[in-house]
């Protein structure tokens, strides 16, 4: 066997090594960091259902489940939001091949809501989008800047454009669930909107949670994709707000 025969054999076996060692951190490296590192995603921000009865309400497309509890307290006036609330976004990362669920939020939210008999006469809130957060700071930097502009577009609006009906009036422990329309505000555009919400009252306080689809292109926002980091071209703005009367 010659010499530069066997230099052959062994330079082919270390090719063979490189890209094998390649492979594993190109496809590996993300499965190991996204799985076992990063850690899995927070649930989206949802209140809890409580079924047990279920019927219909005032809107198309709406019910309720609630237990046996007495609806005839008013709720009319205004609510604000309050404590405990929060707001963000949720969407779907893949690096080299391995999907992740990217969240980022806040608790700096601000609103209200005016309720009269059994409808949601009217309704807002307000996000400050400086102050959302992810888990990378990389990711934070491209939302504040490329993506979202927040030094030029600080806050985020949500707007309801026509009453939500519900009905009856939810007994305490009641959970509703409803379609809500209004106008969206993000990055400077304003687009019309209709999406779920589920309402619950307890005692003194409405929780409201809802998700509302985003197109990046419909509101003007640049894809979030940046290195070797790709994103679908649509996430989702959630959010869970407690409200107190005002």
């Amino acid at each position: 066997m010659s010499q530069a025969g066997g230099r052959k054999r062994h330079w082919g076996r270390w090719a063979i090594g490189i890209i094998a060692a390649v492979v594993l951190i190109t496809v590996g490296g993300p499965f190991i960091y996204i799985h076992f590192i990063e850690g899995k995603a927070p649930a989206p921000l949802s209140i809890s259902n409580q079924p047990t009865a279920t019927t219909g309400t005032g809107g198309p497309g709406g019910t309720s489940s609630a237990p046996d509890a007495d609806a005839s307290t008013s709720v009319d006036g205004t609510w604000k939001v309050t404590s405990g609330s929060q707001a963000g976004y949720r969407l779907t990362e893949v690096l080299f091949g391995q999907n992740n669920t990217a969240v980022g939020r806040t608790s700096s939210v601000t609103g209200s809501i005016n309720i009269q008999g059994t409808n949601v006469s009217a309704g807002d809130f307000t996000v400050d989008m400086t102050t959302v957060k992810s888990d990378r700071s990389q990711r934070d930097n491209q939302f504040h800047g490329r993506i979202m502009d927040t030094a030029s577009f600080p806050t985020a609006t949500f707007t309801l454009s026509k009453p939500i009906a519900l009905g009856t009036v939810p007994a305490d422990g009641a959970t509703v669930n409803e379609p809500a329309t209004g106008n969206l505000t993000l990055r400077g555009t304003t687009r019309a909107v209709t999406f779920q919400v589920q309402a619950r009252r307890s005692g003194s306080t409405i929780a409201v949670s809802g998700s509302i689809p985003v197109i990046f292109a419909n509101w003007n926002i640049p894809n979030p994709s940046f290195g070797p980091v790709t994103t679908e071209d649509h996430g989702t703005m959630e959010f869970l707000l407690n409200f107190a009367r005002g």
